[in-house]
């Protein structure tokens, strides 16, 4: 193989890899900001019970 060929393919390789990275982050994001959320949503539904006693 020539040197070109072996060159696109490895920064091909390497675009790949970070695609998939930047996904794994983006995801981790979203399930900590579902964390977030549902946290969010438990404190809400106790400060409510807490008015009606």
């Amino acid at each position: 193989m020539s040197r070109e060929i072996q060159d696109e393919d490895r920064t091909g390789k390497e675009l790949i890899k970070k695609e998939r990275e930047g996904r794994r982050k983006e995801g981790k994001r979203e399930r900590d900001r579902r964390k977030e959320r549902k946290k969010e949503r438990r404190r809400e539904g106790e400060r409510k019970e807490e008015r009606k006693k």
